[in-house]
């Protein structure tokens, strides 16, 4: 890849814009900003006729690791579509930038779902999300900068992580992360990658997505040498919808699950009890998509093994 950069302080780029790939040949017209990161840009884009995800970096070395990162999960996730669609150069404002190709996810953020749709999504969209990051660690993977915006949910509660910046091989440092989703920041663990700790920011991604404001409160009030995860848990002890799964928020933020799996099991139990009764926030027609959401991934998963 080139050694260009694109700096924050550029402009977006026009839509219309097209990129033509120095090494690949391909090229791709940007259609709309899709989102702006602190190492880079990325466009929703078409390729003829099929859409993608285009992201411009900033810095080369930065933008070819996230590639590279793309690129393993998937050699070890056989079996799934591809995430990385193509790897190249273009020619931008007289200077030759880095740029990666993606497959386009549609959707919305957790918290802009939860709003639309009502806060009882949050069980099903929880379990969804909980097998997706299972998956990763499966194969030797930790998302890292799991959060609001790297979550993206479509019809029926389907979830989609996105943004793989921060995917990191399980033993070595988180490769990027997001101070409030950080166990570091809360004082309740390093940032080594393993899958505690994508758990404890699952559990922070639930409280800034139904309880955004208390969160934001304790973050401005709170001091660095006093902040503890415990913090955390009086907001989780104190919101109707969070409440009954408590004990699951407590195992989360201290790492208390045996592997992902238990960590699913776990948040199924406690979604489907709460002082012996169904927990008020999960009507009975969510529970019956919950349990086909089961039943499909494991006819998925038989199918597989079977191949």
């Amino acid at each position: 890849m080139g050694c260009g950069v694109i700096t924050s302080s550029d402009r977006q780029l026009q839509p219309g814009t097209v990129l033509r790939g120095k090494w690949n040949g391909r090229s791709y017209r940007l259609e709309r900003l899709l989102g702006t990161g602190s190492n880079g840009q990325v466009y929703l884009a078409s390729s003829g006729r099929t859409a993608c995800a285009v992201k411009i970096g900033n810095e080369s070395e930065e933008l070819a690791a996230e590639a590279n990162a793309l690129k393993s999960l998937g050699r070890r996730e056989r079996g799934r579509p591809p995430f990385l669609l193509d790897v190249d150069d273009a020619e931008l404002r007289d200077r030759l930038v880095p740029f990666y190709v993606m497959q386009y996810v549609p959707g919305s953020s957790v918290r802009s779902y939860l709003k639309r749709h009502g806060a009882q999504w949050f069980g099903v969209i929880g379990y969804r999300l909980l097998l997706r990051l299972a998956e990763l660690h499966e194969a030797g993977l930790v998302f890292g900068d799991l959060k609001n915006d790297n979550v993206l949910v479509s019809d029926y509660g389907r979830v989609a992580l996105v943004d793989y910046g921060g995917l990191t091989a399980i033993g070595r440092s988180v490769r990027q992360f997001t101070e409030i989703y950080d166990r570091g920041y809360w004082a309740a663990g390093g940032r080594t990658a393993e899958p505690a700790y994508d758990w404890f920011a699952a559990a922070v991604l639930w409280i800034h997505a139904l309880d955004g404001k208390r969160l934001m409160s304790l973050t401005r009030s709170s001091l660095p040498q006093t902040r503890s995860w415990g913090d955390l848990m009086a907001l989780v002890r104190t919101h109707t919808v969070l409440r009954p799964m408590e004990p699951w928020f407590e195992r989360a933020f201290t790492g208390r699950f045996a592997d992902s799996r238990e960590a699913c099991d776990a948040w199924r139990a406690c979604l489907h009890r709460s002082d012996g009764e169904p927990a008020a926030t999960v009507p009975g027609w969510m529970t019956g998509l919950f349990v086909f959401s089961i039943l499909l991934f494991a006819s998925a998963a038989a199918y597989w093994l079977l191949q």
